[in-house]
C-alpha cells in the first residue's frame, strides 16, 4: 500500500492557513455572544479564542527557544476538553479575561512564534521534533470542526449570516446492502510510513474479517424518520441500560439537528432552518445509532469491517483511499470546508469503494461499535502524552470517515476519531452491517 506523502517542509504558510479557518469561525459570532456556552458541557466560546493559539504557544515555545510572557494565560487556556468530568461547568462570563486582553495576548504570542518559524528549516533546528509542527497544525484544524459544532448551536441572531451552498434535495437512493467477502484489512500506520500520524494511529496490524453485508449508503434522514415514527425512542429494549438512562434523563426524542414544526420536521443548519432533507445522512449520537441498528435487526460495523468495506478490493489488495490512490478532491466527497451542510448520500459516486460502498469520506463521520483503544505497541507522544491515552477509558467509540467540516488531511485511512456515546452535537452518521 502506498503511504501518505510527507508534508511540505515550510510550516508557517500551513499554520497560517489553519489560523484562517479558526479566525473565520470566531468572526461569524456576534461579539456579545462569545461569552455564551452553546453546549452545556463545554467551555464558553471565549475560552477557545485563547485556546487554539495558547496550545501552539505551549507546545512550541520551549523547543523554539522562547520564554513565557504571561504564565497565567498560558495555563488558563491550556486544555480544550470538557472542563468538568461528570458534571457541568459553573463559571460565569466575568470569570474570564476581556476580549481585549485575550486579543492582545494572542497577537503577542503569534508574533513571537511567527518570527521564529518564518524561515525555519525544522530538520536543522536542534531539539525541535518535526512532529510538533504537524501537531500544531492538525490540532487547530480539529478545532475548526469542533468549533463549528459549538457555533452551530448558537441562535441564528447571534451569528453573521453566510451563504449556504445547497444542492437540490432529491429522493433518497434505494436502501440496499453490499456483500463484502471475507478478507484481511490492515488497521493503523507503520513506523516507516511517510507523513504524519497521531500516536493512536500507529501499530499497523492485520485483521481477518469474515464476510458481511454493509449498507451501501449511510442511514438517511428519511430512514431514521421511520424509526422515530415507529416509536423507537420509547422502545426501551432497543437501548442499553446506560443509553436508556441518558435518553430519559435528557428527554431525547429525536436527533439534535431536527426540529418538530407541527406535523413536519425541519433541519437546523448552521445559518437557517430548512425542511428536513430526506436524502442527507442523519446526524445522531452513538446511542441513537445503536438503537436504530437493533430496530432493523442489524448492528453497527466494527472498525475492521468499516476498513474492509472502504479500502479493500476483490483481489485482496488495499487502496489508499476508497476510490484508489488519487488524492482527495471535491469530486470524491463532501469534506475540507467546502460546505456548511451535508449533501445527498448519493452525491459523490466518484468516491465509491471497490465494493461499491458509497459516501465513506466526508458528509458525516460514521460510528463504529468499537470502543476507542490502543493498537498493539501503542506509545504516547512524549510531548502530548494524554492526547489519546486519556480517552482509553472504555467510554469513547471510534468514528471513521469525516464530515463536511473535516480538513482533507484527516481523511487519511489511518486517522481515528472518537466521542462519547451520549454526545448528540457532532456531525456523525452511521451505517449498519449484517454478519
Amino acid at each position: 500500500m502506498q503511504t501518505t506523502p510527507a508534508p511540505a517542509r515550510t510550516p508557517l504558510p500551513r499554520l497560517l492557513d489553519a489560523r484562517e479557518r479558526t479566525d473565520a469561525l470566531f468572526s461569524l459570532v456576534q461579539p456579545a455572544a462569545l461569552s455564551q456556552r452553546p453546549i452545556p458541557a463545554r467551555h464558553r466560546l471565549v475560552f477557545y479564542v485563547g485556546h487554539v493559539d495558547t496550545f501552539d504557544w505551549n507546545l512550541l515555545k520551549e523547543p523554539l527557544g522562547l520564554a513565557s510572557f504571561d504564565r497565567h494565560l498560558d495555563d488558563l487556556f491550556a486544555f480544550g476538553i470538557d472542563p468538568v468530568d461528570g458534571g457541568l461547568p459553573s463559571d460565569t462570563p466575568v470569570d474570564w479575561p476581556t476580549m481585549a486582553q485575550i486579543t492582545a495576548y494572542v497577537h503577542e504570542l503569534r508574533g513571537r512564534l511567527d518570527a521564529r518559524l518564518r524561515d525555519l528549516d525544522a530538520a536543522s533546528t536542534p531539539g525541535l521534533d518535526t512532529r510538533l509542527l504537524e501537531v500544531a497544525i492538525e490540532h487547530r484544524l480539529m478545532h475548526a470542526e469542533t468549533l463549528a459544532y459549538l457555533v452551530h448551536q448558537l441562535p441564528y441572531d447571534q451569528k453573521s449570516p453566510q451563504l449556504e451552498a445547497r444542492t437540490p434535495s432529491t429522493a433518497p437512493p434505494e436502501a440496499d446492502m453490499v456483500t463484502v467477502p471475507a478478507g484481511a484489512t490492515v488497521l493503523g500506520r507503520a513506523e516507516e510510513d511517510d507523513g504524519f500520524g497521531w500516536d493512536n494511529e500507529y501499530g499497523a496490524h492485520t485483521v481477518d474479517v469474515p464476510a458481511f453485508a454493509i449498507d451501501r449508503y449511510p442511514v438517511t434522514n428519511r430512514q431514521f424518520a421511520e424509526f422515530v415514527q415507529a416509536g423507537g425512542y420509547n422502545a426501551q429494549p432497543l437501548w442499553t441500560a446506560e443509553d436508556w438512562a441518558w435518553r430519559v434523563h435528557a428527554d431525547i426524542e429525536h436527533p439534535q439537528f431536527w426540529i418538530r414544526r407541527g406535523r413536519r420536521w425541519t433541519f437546523r443548519s448552521m445559518f437557517q432552518e430548512t425542511p428536513l432533507p430526506p436524502d442527507w445522512p442523519v446526524y445522531v449520537s452513538h446511542a441513537e445509532a445503536a438503537a436504530y441498528a437493533r430496530w432493523t435487526g442489524k448492528r453497527l460495523p466494527s472498525e475492521a469491517q468499516w476498513h474492509r468495506a472502504a479500502y479493500g478490493t476483490p483481489d485482496g489488495r488495499e487502496r489508499r483511499y476508497p476510490w484508489g490512490q488519487a488524492p482527495p478532491d471535491p469530486t470524491r466527497g463532501n469534506f475540507d470546508f467546502v460546505r456548511w451542510n451535508p449533501v445527498s448520500v448519493s452525491a459523490h459516486p466518484a468516491g465509491s469503494s471497490a465494493f461499491g460502498v458509497m459516501d465513506l469520506l466526508g458528509n458525516g463521520w460514521e460510528w463504529t461499535r468499537d470502543v476507542f483503544a490502543p493498537f498493539p505497541g501503542f506509545s504516547p507522544f512524549p510531548f502530548y502524552p494524554g492526547y489519546s491515552a486519556n480517552f482509553f477509558d472504555g467510554q469513547h467509540f471510534v468514528m471513521k470517515g469525516g464530515s463536511c467540516r473535516t480538513a482533507a488531511c484527516f481523511v487519511r485511512r489511518s486517522f481515528r476519531n472518537w466521542f462519547q456515546p451520549h454526545y448528540p452535537y457532532i456531525y456523525t452518521s452511521f451505517r449498519c452491517v449484517i454478519e
